[in-house]
């Protein structure tokens, strides 16, 4: 694992859009660009919401996980969104458990004492990964997203670190 660099977001962008289609994890209903996330990947500056990818033993990136800001206002500069994405090949195989407990051990050192994860209700291995790490419903948005016709329930997990 390691801090991301310029080079990795094509390889980031597209762990991302792997998955679009499952509609399980994102609401985004098309493919990103890489050009339509460099503003996104510049906003993840490695002092306050670091961005990491993680390699498996060939280099080939095996995962992300990221901070990114909640609400983007100043009083809640020590809560963070994180998010964690895995290549394909390597879901169901214990590196989002690795992930989560690198991303909840590093959050003190960047000021972050929540953590939020934004979870659609139907995404029953992601809630049960939050859950065993500590994280409880903050919040159920019943309804709020709608993927191919059907209304999708996200769910607000957090977690405080004091």
């Amino acid at each position: 694992m390691r801090l991301a660099t310029r080079e990795d977001l094509p390889s980031i962008v597209g762990i991302y859009n792997s998955t679009v289609a499952s509609r399980m994890v994102t609401a985004d209903t098309e493919p990103v660009s890489v050009a339509s996330r460099e503003a996104w990947f510049e906003a993840h500056r490695p002092e306050r919401r670091p961005l990491w990818v993680c390699e498996d033993a060939g280099g080939r990136m095996a995962g992300w996980v990221s901070f990114s800001d909640f609400y983007g206002r100043p009083a809640y500069g020590a809560t963070a969104e994180v998010s964690i994405y895995l290549h394909e090949d390597y879901r169901g195989k214990g590196l989002g458990r690795f992930l989560l407990d690198q991303a909840v051990a590093h959050a003190p050192a960047v000021g972050v004492n929540t953590l939020l994860g934004f979870i659609f209700g139907h995404n029953a291995p992601s809630l049960a990964l939050f859950e065993r790490h500590g994280f409880t419903r903050w919040g159920d948005l019943p309804r709020v997203a709608v993927l191919d016709g059907v209304e999708r329930d996200l769910i607000i997990l957090g977690r405080r670190l004091d």
